[in-house]
């Protein structure tokens, strides 16, 4: 093993430092995520977030939630970063989601949370982004209330966003202060 990877090998066997910085956006895979609470009463809607996995029962699912949180954990080293979303998480079970089979649109149950509370975290290189809209209907059906679709996004490429250098600030773990947005995306 070469010296520069063993050296890098035993800062993150330290584990993480202890002060964590937060944010309240960041720039991956070409989409722009905006935490919620930054998110509120904006044009545009960034904080749906979408993630591909599998359930042991070896189908495809896909897991969708909002963006509450973005957290960045350094490992004792400038190069060891990781960004971290802290998501909702909607339930993805039959109670929780249903697609439509003749035109395959997903609709989530807005008020049917994932049943694991405490699973909570995904790396930010593993998200895609959503939008979720009430379906549109010709009359009002109380059952439907609760239902959003979900539309995926395609990646846009780099969008440049201003910064205040003002809102800067860490925080502990525990701590739920937002800051200021990310672009670096080759830092993750």
């Amino acid at each position: 093993m070469g010296g520069s990877a063993a050296v890098s090998l035993s800062l993150l066997c330290l584990g993480p430092e202890r002060k964590v910085k937060c944010y309240n956006g960041y720039f991956v895979n070409g989409y722009v995520f905006h935490t919620e609470e930054y998110g509120h009463g904006r044009k545009t809607y960034n904080n749906g977030v979408c993630i591909k996995g599998s359930t042991s029962s070896e189908f495809e699912v896909d897991y969708y939630g909002r963006l509450e949180e973005v957290i960045e954990l350094q490992y004792h080293s400038e190069q060891n970063r990781v960004f971290l979303f802290k998501c909702y998480w909607y339930d993805t079970t039959d109670r929780g989601i249903r697609v439509d089979p003749h035109y395959g649109l997903v609709e989530i149950n807005s008020k049917a949370r994932h049943h694991n509370v405490n699973d909570v975290f995904v790396f930010a290189k593993q998200c895609q982004q959503v939008y979720y809209t009430y379906t549109p209907s010709f009359r009002k059906d109380r059952s439907r209330v609760d239902w959003l679709s979900v539309l995926k996004t395609k990646p846009k490429g780099r969008n440049v966003v201003e910064e205040d250098d003002n809102e800067i600030e860490e925080c502990d773990e525990a701590d739920d202060n937002n800051s200021i947005e990310d672009e670096d995306e080759n830092s993750d």
